[in-house]
């Protein structure tokens, strides 16, 4: 599914770990960068350049923890999350074309095995 979805996501101008990223800040922001790169699997070395091209690109931004200065609060932009929504409507229609190979009760088994693995994850 991986390899089916990089070509998506370029078609939007994303990557896919920036794909991941703007994802994991789909439900608010991420109150340090730390915490973000945990949430999303990717080491906080290796996360930092990704996000500074989403916010080039104005799909993030970061901004001071009032709290903690040294502390970045990442979060998604109106324009990122507007990517992020149309990354998913491709994501989805690849994904229904897909899944229609199989009747309807493959695929509900199918999808049922699914979230049964993705349940035992972590």
């Amino acid at each position: 599914m991986i390899e089916a979805e990089t070509p998506l996501l370029a078609e939007h101008g994303v990557t896919m770990w920036e794909y991941v990223v703007l994802a994991g800040l789909e439900h608010g922001p991420a109150q340090s960068q730390v915490e973000l790169a945990a949430a999303v699997g990717r080491d906080k070395t290796r996360l930092i350049p990704i996000l500074d091209r989403l916010a080039e690109r104005g799909l993030v931004v970061r901004t001071p923890d009032p709290a903690d200065r040294r502390n970045r609060v990442v979060e998604l932009t109106t324009q990122g999350r507007d990517v992020l929504r149309s990354c998913r409507t491709a994501i989805r229609a690849m994904e229904s074309r897909f899944l229609a190979r199989l009747n309807t009760n493959a695929r509900a088994a199918f999808l049922a095995a699914l979230e049964t693995l993705d349940s035992s994850i972590g």
